[in-house]
């Protein structure tokens, strides 16, 4: 991919920060609203997607349709819609939808911008707290009750100090949860069930590890571009990127990056 001019940069934000205001209305619309259900979309487990998933989703291309008719779109509820430009726009309309429908307000709207090296651009966005969390093309912000202010990920610290989230007790496969306990173990503080919002409390520099497994890449490429632009590491469980989703590991820094990655490992 070409490198990305000030014009265009400035243009994928503007559009990314649109596509996050409707996705705010689109969602609150049906957030701690009676009567709301869900739909399971799998047969084995309990994967919900509701009206208001659709919805979000259907608001955010229409924008990409009338400003970026050029531009691919991936997203977890329509597929895939090719484009032109070689750039493709990431969707997650909620991503959390348990959380969602339990009234929690740890749910989120992930957006991200990528060409064929992975996300550019991205913002992990709580419509109810009224929190966006933006990493990439030379922005590092959040913007939300407490005003705007620049986004840092932790300095190194060993992982006996560090606090560490996943979204299930359950990672993955068995073989997964046994990785992950391994850390775990090493870790200070181990959190459960904060979906999208644990990866931009890397970004703001309040947690130092997720560690997740079995993620696609809606899930995932919004919350790298973030983390990365603050200052930390997303790659899989051997090191290598991520942003198709699978296993995940992300970091603060290199250095409990490298700490965790050997632990996962073993």
């Amino acid at each position: 991919m070409a490198e990305i001019s000030a014009e265009l940069a400035a243009e994928l934000i503007q559009v990314a920060d649109a596509l996050a205001d409707a996705a705010r209305v689109a969602t609150l619309q049906h957030f701690r609203a009676d009567g709301l259900s869900a739909d399971n979309k799998e047969a084995d487990r309990f994967d919900p997607v509701t009206v208001a998933d659709r919805l979000s989703e259907t608001r955010m291309r229409e924008i990409l349709a009338a400003r970026r008719p050029q531009d691919g779109i991936l997203g977890e509820e329509f597929g895939t819609t090719t484009g032109t430009s070689g750039l493709t726009w990431v969707l997650d309309p909620i991503d959390g939808t348990r959380s969602y429908l339990s009234g929690t307000p740890t749910w989120g709207v992930l957006i991200a911008v990528s060409d064929d090296t992975g996300p550019i651009y991205g913002i992990v966005d709580q419509p109810y707290i009224g929190e966006r969390f933006s990493g990439g093309l030379g922005v590092a912000e959040v913007n939300g009750p407490l005003g705007r202010k620049p986004l840092k990920t932790r300095a190194p610290r060993p992982l006996s100090e560090a606090i560490l989230f996943t979204t299930f007790p359950e990672v993955g496969t068995p073989e997964d949860g046994a990785a992950f306990n391994r850390v775990k173990a090493q870790a200070r503080l181990t959190r459960y069930g904060c979906d999208c919002y644990a990866y931009a409390l890397i970004a703001a520099g309040q947690i130092d590890l997720v560690i997740e497994a079995g993620l696609l890449a809606y899930d995932v490429q919004g919350p790298i571009a973030v983390i990365e632009a603050a200052g930390g590491i997303v790659t899989d469980w051997q090191g290598n990127p991520a942003h198709m989703g699978g296993r995940v590991l992300a970091a603060a820094n290199k250095a409990i990056h490298a700490e965790a990655l050997a632990l996962l490992n073993r």
